[in-house]
């Protein structure tokens, strides 16, 4: 099953904050989110749940200091299965 991606407003201001004079972490940013559509709980991107104030939200990892912050959600119009970024950034920006 593949999920469609929601970009919100905070996520894209992080993903220019992450990506600025960074061509090849955007590339790799890239390359998250298609493996995210196609398998959310594939090992390599380290899904886990979070918790306390984020409690309900999801994390994977794109390297070593660079997290996104997501939430899965049903599209209200077409009932498809949604992943809505929240957030990227570094561990301690966005936890």
């Amino acid at each position: 099953m593949n999920y469609k991606l929601a970009w919100t407003q905070g996520f894209k201001r992080g993903f220019k904050k992450a990506t600025r004079n960074n061509k090849p972490l955007q590339e790799k940013i890239f390359s998250v989110l298609d493996n995210l559509c196609k398998n959310p709980f594939d090992a390599k991107l380290k899904t886990h749940k979070l918790h306390g104030k984020l409690m309900g939200l999801w994390a994977c990892h794109v390297e070593y200091d660079c997290r996104i912050v997501f939430a899965f959600e049903k599209d209200p119009d077409s009932e498809n299965d949604l992943i809505v970024l929240i957030d990227i950034g570094k561990h301690d920006e966005v936890y």
